[in-house]
């Protein structure tokens, strides 16, 4: 799995011009399955996300989680983070999962998450053109493959 964390101070996703997830402070975090993926990858990538220390403390040092600012999480499934652009112009897709196979992880990523984290898990909708609108905090974006654990 990959995935991209984008600490926020405010952030929103919008389906058919209608508001489907929002949030204040916290993260936006963009969700790829690959094929080899399974419930073990989002397992350790749920908890390094809620234990990462990334917002300010009182010094201005990143020392602070999203659960210890009582922030909010916005979930959302983007199979383009598996784009391999080595050969020509036009991105691959190959090594992201089947779409049947992405929403089953997906979604335990999503109910594993509510279960784990204090704070609002808002979600987009697998497969649907979203617009995600964010001010990155920061900016602060990390990008974590758990291929490199």
């Amino acid at each position: 799995m990959k995935v991209v964390i984008q600490r926020c101070s405010s952030a929103q996703v919008t389906i058919d011009q209608s508001i489907v997830a929002q949030i204040n402070q916290g993260l936006v975090i963009l969700i790829g399955v690959g094929k080899e993926d399974n419930h073990e990858d989002a397992d350790y990538l749920i908890q390094k996300i809620i234990q990462m220390r990334i917002f300010s403390d009182e010094e201005g040092k990143m020392n602070r989680s999203v659960t210890d600012v009582s922030g909010d999480v916005v979930l959302v499934s983007q199979f383009t983070l598996f784009a391999d652009t080595k050969k020509g112009n036009r991105p691959s897709f190959i090594q992201s999962a089947p779409p049947d196979q992405a929403k089953a992880l997906y979604d335990y990523f999503v109910e594993t998450c509510k279960k784990q984290f204090t704070g609002k898990v808002e979600t987009g909708e697998f497969g649907a053109d979203m617009k995600v609108s964010l001010v990155n905090d920061g900016p602060v974006t990390i990008i974590m493959d758990t291929t490199n654990k």
